[in-house]
């Protein structure tokens, strides 16, 4: 274990002071579950990634955790494994085998990295949930946009979507710890994707994380991915649309997002940079 060498990157930023910072450990293989949990509780970053298999031909098994728990998919934390494999082996193609499945990932030569998550799904959020859900936030029925209705939705892990009818609801976010951590690990949700609609395709974005130990995740790509599939399944956006997220300014630590739509694909895409951080 002293020898394990741990990287740190910041996803969705060419600065490391931006994005969501990620442990990545690239070879994990003679971890154990408890001895990776620890690593994550001990950086406390909202999610640290371990390689813990290298199946050959670009393809690895790969296992995400919170300072608190397991989660099936991590979107920035992959991105931070892509490139900093690419760093290593030179851009190109990665498969990682999550909990949730294979995902794709591409990395160009200026460190831009593309996931293709898992196939999307979007669920209604019940009534009672919904209002337990806007309880524990603090948020009133009357400050949601009605244009983008409540829902659930699901690209590796779930998100509850809910969108706020102006920027400074978003921005004041104050929500009751116990009380969403509770009801999201009853629900089995792993972060809430809170947005406001800026332009047609540019929305700014929030996601509390409580069940993680984490009170805000700063650049969500599991989340980012699970947006693109509810806008699409709901007609929202075209079937091809290219969207620009913005995500972590209400932290000081900014990041982008860009989520990609195609045509006849299940998955959604993510793409965004990461930069190594300091030890």
């Amino acid at each position: 274990m002293s020898d394990l060498e741990i990287l740190r990157y910041a996803a969705f930023s060419a600065d490391p002071a931006g994005g969501n910072p990620a442990g990545v450990v690239l070879d994990a293989s003679a971890l154990s579950e408890a001895a990776m949990q620890a690593i994550a509780a001990d950086l406390g970053y909202a999610e640290t990634a371990f390689l813990t298999e290298d199946r050959g031909a670009g393809t690895f098994r790969i296992r995400y955790f919170s300072p608190l728990a397991e989660v099936p998919f991590c979107g920035h934390a992959t991105v931070a494994t892509a490139v900093a494999l690419s760093e290593r082996r030179g851009p190109g193609g990665f498969v990682f085998v999550t909990n949730a499945g294979e995902v794709p990932v591409t990395v160009d030569d200026a460190r831009t990295a593309t996931l293709t998550s898992v196939g999307t799904r979007v669920a209604d959020l019940a009534g009672a949930d919904l209002a337990d859900l806007l309880a524990a936030l603090r948020w009133r029925q009357d400050e949601l946009d009605p244009a983008l209705p409540p829902r659930v939705a699901y690209a590796g892990a779930h998100h509850p979507v809910i969108a706020a009818a102006s920027r400074d609801r978003l921005a004041k976010l104050d929500y009751d710890v116990p009380a969403l951590k509770s009801l999201m690990e009853a629900k089995g949700w792993t972060t809430v994707q809170l947005v406001w609609r800026a332009a047609a395709d540019r929305f700014d974005v929030r996601d509390p994380f409580p069940v993680g130990g984490v009170y805000e995740d700063p650049a969500t790509g599991a989340a980012a991915a699970a947006l693109g599939g509810y806008l699409r399944e709901l007609g929202l956006v075209p079937g091809d649309a290219v969207l620009h997220l913005s995500q972590g300014d209400d932290l000081g630590r900014p990041g982008r997002l860009t989520v990609t739509l195609t045509p006849g694909e299940q998955g959604v895409r993510v793409s965004g940079t990461a930069v190594a951080m300091p030890a």
